[in-house]
Order: C-alpha cells, then structure tokens, then sequence
C-alpha cells in the first residue's frame, strides 16, 4: 500500500516537472527566458525546453507589424490650427539583441513612439503654410518615418512607413477655403460663359455676313440673267420686224410689255389699286421740275450772302 502511494506521488512530480521543463512558442512571436532574475535567452517559435524552478519565461514579444494611430494639433506658418492623424507601421527587430531590447529598455514603447511623432510633426508643420501641408504631406510622413527609424533602433524598433491619413483645419478655415473655391469657380464659370457668347456672337456675325454675301451674289446673278435676257430679246425682235427699227424701240416696247404684265399680274390678287397718271413725258417733266427747285434754292442762298465790301 505504501509502495503504491510512493509510485503516485512519484509520478505527480514527474509530471509536473516535465510541465515545467516543456514551453511552446507560437509562429511570429519570441519568449523571454531569465534564469534566476537574469535574462538567459530568446525562444522563437516551436518547442522548447527549460530547468524548472531555475529558468522562467519573463514574457512574450510580438514579431508582426503593427500599427499605432497618432493624432497632433499644431499651427501653420500662416497661423491656422490643424489636426494632423498619423498612423505608424512598425516592428520589432527579428534578432536576439533587438528582441532583449524591445523586451527591455522602454516600459511603454507605443507611448514613446507617439512622443517621437509628435516632436516631429511639430518640427515639420510650422514651416509650412496650410496649402502646402496638404501638398507636402509625402515630406511630413518621411521626415517622421526617418526620425523613428533612427532614434527607436537601439531600442529594437524599425519602422516600414508613416502615413498621413488626415489633415482636419479648423471649421471655420475649412468653411473660408470652400468659399473662396467656389468663388473661383463661378469666375472661372462667369469667363467661360462669356467665352461662349463671344463665340456666339461672332459665329451670328459671320453667318450674317455670309448670307449677306449669298444674297448680294444671288442679286447680281439674277441681274445678270435679266440683262442677258433682255439682251436676247431685242435681238430676236430685230431681226424679227424691219431693219430700220432701232434698239431703243424694241426696249420700249419691251417695257411697255412688262408694264402690262405687271398690271395684269396685280388684278389677279382681290386688291385695291389706285393707278395715277403717267407717261415717259410726264417722267421727264419731274425730272425738270426738280432741277428747276433745286436751281431755284441755290439762287435764293446766294442771294441771303451778305457781299463783302
């Protein structure tokens, strides 16, 4: 009965030390082992072994990149407050040394990065007027990922990119820039409308003057054809009627002939017409009777002239 108590008690501490002896690390993490208060060794991932009640694990360091969101409120160069969101990728070093270090020298790494990234922004942006932080910010996330880099590698941190995700000014600048933008452009609206009624206009000009030109060219055809047609009718009638009739007789009977044509053509229409009359002699006496009022007017001019003595 004893030997039986013996084997259990036994084999209870077998158990628990071979528990104690054994640990397992997980893929992308890495174990502290201190030995008596003291850092012993790094213990990346699988199986490992360990003294029991000598060697303990102190902690766990995680290998994958991480990512720390940082939020600064500084000034411009043109005096304009801004909220500048910076999100950190970073890692730890995938050493011995870098992982002792992470493990070891700072107490809170996540806050002494975001004091770095503060330091930095507020060393970058008060150089800069707010359009150009918005046009600069390329330059102000690689200003900050060169400074981490350099002053959080000796404590086991290395960093892949610092991006800056936002740039929020203060409400009533955002208010002022939309309005000046708009502003621009309902100018750039207004030039462009006038643009097109310029092209409007000269475009209504042109066709203008181009059916001017058509009717003028029409006009001068058509008269053209008259005269030709006139031309040819004289011939036809002289050698149609005696030698000894003259062109000027053919041309009045050609307009006495057009003449009747248009009278004729006019009581077509369900119009009144007053006819008054006339005759070549009575076209000639007008002719006469405004020189004779023309020639009367300058004579009594000349006789209102005071004579020079």
């Amino acid at each position: 009965m004893e030997n039986s108590i013996d084997f259990v008690i036994y084999a209870v501490l077998v158990v628990f030390l071979l528990k104690g002896a054994f640990y397992m690390v997980k893929q992308k993490h890495a174990v502290i082992i201190e030995r008596l208060g003291k850092f012993q060794k790094v213990s990346k991932a699988g199986l490992h072994v360990k003294i029991p009640f000598v060697d303990k694990i102190s902690g766990s360091v995680n290998l994958r990149v991480r990512e720390l969101p940082v939020e600064v409120e500084t000034k411009t160069k043109d005096n304009v407050f801004v909220k500048v969101v910076v999100s950190v990728q970073f890692f730890v070093i995938d050493t011995s040394d870098g992982i002792k270090d992470s493990f070891y020298e700072l107490n809170n790494p996540e806050q002494q990065i975001q004091s770095y990234v503060f330091d930095s922004i507020r060393s970058e942006v008060p150089r800069m007027e707010l359009d150009d932080v918005f046009a600069e910010k390329e330059k102000i996330a690689h200003a900050i990922k060169n400074e981490l880099s350099e002053t959080m590698r000796q404590f086991g941190f290395d960093f892949i990119k610092a991006l800056v995700t936002d740039i929020d000014p203060d409400s009533k600048v955002k208010h002022s820039m939309n309005e000046i933008n708009a502003a621009k452009r309902m100018k750039e609206a207004a030039r462009e409308e006038a643009a097109a009624a310029k092209i409007r206009v000269v475009a209504a000009a042109e066709a203008d003057a181009e059916s001017k030109r058509l009717a003028g060219e029409g006009i001068a055809q058509q008269r053209i054809a008259i005269a030709n047609g006139l031309k040819e009718s004289v011939e036809e009638v002289k050698l149609a009627m005696e030698e000894h009739v003259t062109s000027q007789d053919v041309m009045n009977m050609l307009f006495m002939t057009q003449h009747y044509e248009t009278i004729s053509k006019l009581s077509e229409n369900n119009t009144s017409t007053i006819f008054m009359p006339y005759s070549p002699d009575n076209v000639g006496d007008l002719q006469m009777q405004i020189q004779s009022s023309l020639i009367a007017v300058n004579e009594m001019k000349n006789k209102k002239k005071p004579t020079k003595k």
